[in-house]
């Protein structure tokens, strides 16, 4: 048998000597390179690819999945089972134990980057074309430059200094461009290459879009925005807030205003709506979504892999996996006072010695229920479905309390269950709310507060609005809802103190558990003292992993360089201070 083998293994070798060299001739089939994409059949092949990558390269080792960063904020707790399960995000969330070799981190980085590359290919290859053969071409270049430019904006909010590099660059010159120049006063250069992508994008695109999941002018400017509210929060060396810029504040009021004059979007009447699979595409909040589907021809569905690990455990409706688990902290933030107004101070004072005596003598911002599966309550509206608490997989450490919006009904036809519940349920990545909350920051900041109370307020009162969904099968509400919109004078003194208070936590309401609290506590220059309040008060409440929980000011605000990354590029990049 073994000479047998050893025969067939020979022969094999031969065969292969000889066809080789037709064999390397033979062009690939169903492959769409910049060699062959002058086929007009072929050329939206590359802008496909690059559409393709952002919401669909997966998690751990591919790329961010959006609520990675909510791990690193007060909002939520790693989840799955146990400390030893994905330990690397269990670095990531006590800051501690994180350093240049901890795990995922790298496949982040080579994840975005290869996006990045398939942008760039996509942009060579479309620059090359005849406008007069392929009319599309002004726009398809908006549209990839977009997408880059997307990709690139998540990259410097998680690592700050990276490299930058468009079409232009020639394969064996990206290998010397380092992430930090020598000699840069500050990362400003950086931000505004991505800038100039989204205001490149923002020029040639139209301002609504025939096929859903392209980007529009608005998305662009939206985009814009986003990056000048981090331009005007200066940063030094070490992370730290040094001024706020209020030319640039004045320039992104211009950008929000554009956006909010267009007349293109208003909030959802219900805050479910941004959350529903049923809704893909109708949200009138939606600025811009990611696209997924199911029953498509494929074998299980163009699908979120961003998400498939948030299921909770709870078989027979789902198989898998329990991460991303909101915390006691955050629960406690939709508490509010008698006039309905948040507990700016005290609101984390409370704790859960009994979950009935707890949520029955509060009351609650609606919102709550819209973002946390609470044991006893409806499961994402199905009020013939409670959730309970045999659906957290480790409750000793993280807690019973899952996360909701990205998640989906048990019935829903979008879920797929992989034993990881994948689903096609889009994703809102642009919601209108977060325009009109960054336009009343900015008015706040430049001393206008005035002119944001009425915006916190019609966000506020949306909330008020979204509980008809919110109720038991026999029509009772879930809970004990009240919220009130500030009244200057009679339940509030609005001065720009407490305007600001207000602000930061309508933003912490408004988007928990959507991947943006951590950012914008780096942004403000508040991360460190936050977070080290937040594990002061989570390690005797019976979290006992959070003992390893410290923030340390002018390192933890960014991830490091992955030191694979450092390793490959032989002296060009510089680690991040601290680590």
């Amino acid at each position: 048998m073994k000479t047998l083998s050893k025969y067939i293994l020979i022969s094999a070798v031969c065969i292969l000597a000889i066809s080789c060299k037709k064999f390397l001739e033979v062009t690939p089939q169903r492959v769409v390179t910049e060699e062959n994409v002058s086929n007009l059949e072929n050329i939206n092949g590359l802008v496909v690819a690059a559409y393709a990558w952002i919401p669909h390269a997966g998690v751990i080792n591919q790329k961010q999945a959006t609520w990675l960063a909510d791990i690193k904020s007060d909002d939520s707790y790693k989840g799955g089972g146990g400390i030893g399960d994905q330990i690397p995000w269990y670095q990531w969330e006590v800051f501690s134990l994180n350093n240049p070799s901890t795990g995922n981190n790298d496949g982040i980085w080579y994840g975005q980057y290869q996006g990045v590359s398939r942008c760039n290919t996509a942009l060579r290859a479309l620059r090359a074309i005849d406008e007069a053969s392929y009319p599309e071409k002004k726009q398809r270049i908006a549209e990839v430059r977009f997408l880059r430019g997307y990709i690139f904006l998540d990259l410097k909010k998680w690592y700050r200094w990276i490299p930058y590099f468009d079409e232009t660059v020639a394969n064996d010159s990206i290998v010397k461009i380092p992430n930090r120049p020598d000699g840069a006063a500050n990362d400003l250069n950086l931000w505004q290459n991505i800038y100039d992508d989204f205001a490149a994008a923002a020029a040639d695109l139209p301002e609504t879009q025939a096929d859903a999941g392209r980007p529009t002018k608005y998305a662009a400017l939206a985009q814009m925005l986003e990056i000048l509210m981090w331009m005007a929060y200066e940063q030094d060396d070490r992370h730290q807030l040094i001024n706020v810029n209020q030319e640039k504040l004045t320039e992104a009021l211009s950008v929000a205003n554009q956006i909010i004059s267009g007349g293109k979007y208003s909030l959802a009447p219900d805050f479910a709506i941004n959350f529903l699979y049923s809704y893909d595409n109708q949200s009138p909040e939606s600025i811009f979504e990611w696209q997924y589907s199911h029953g498509d021809g494929t074998p299980n569905g163009n699908l979120n892999f961003g998400t498939p690990l948030n299921a909770p455990w709870w078989p027979p409706q789902f198989a898998c996996c329990d991460f991303h688990k909101a915390s006691v902290n955050l629960v406690n933030a939709f508490r509010v006072d008698a006039n309905g107004l948040p507990l700016f101070d005290t609101y984390n004072d409370a704790e859960i010695v009994n979950k009935n005596t707890y949520f029955a003598s509060n009351t609650w911002d609606p919102r709550i229920s819209h973002t946390v599966a609470v044991p006893g309550l409806p499961w994402k509206y199905q009020s013939n479905l409670l959730f309970d608490s045999s659906g957290s997989r480790d409750p000793a450490n993280y807690g019973y309390f899952n996360s909701l919006k990205e998640n989906v009904e048990s019935d829903c036809a979008c879920l797929v269950n992989l034993f990881w519940m994948h689903n096609s349920k889009n994703e809102i990545a642009i919601r209108y709310s977060r325009i009109l909350l960054q336009k009343a920051e900015i008015l706040i900041q430049l001393g206008r507060e005035n002119e944001a109370l009425p915006i916190i307020n019609e966000v506020r009162q949306r909330a008020s609005e979204s509980t008809g969904r919110l109720k038991f099968a026999n029509g009772t509400p879930t809970l004990s809802y009240h919220i009130s919109t500030y009244q200057n004078g009679v339940n509030c003194n609005w001065t720009k103190e407490f305007a600001w208070k207000a602000l930061m936590f309508e933003n912490r309401l408004e988007f928990a558990m959507e991947g943006i609290r951590w950012y914008d506590l780096v942004r403000w220059g508040i991360a460190e003292p936050v977070l080290n309040a937040y594990f002061a008060k989570e390690f005797p409440r019976g979290r006992p992993w959070m003992k390893d929980g410290h923030f340390t000011a002018g390192r933890d605000e960014y991830m490091p360089i992955p030191q694979p990354q450092v390793n490959y590029s032989f002296g060009v990049y510089k680690q991040n201070v601290g680590y």
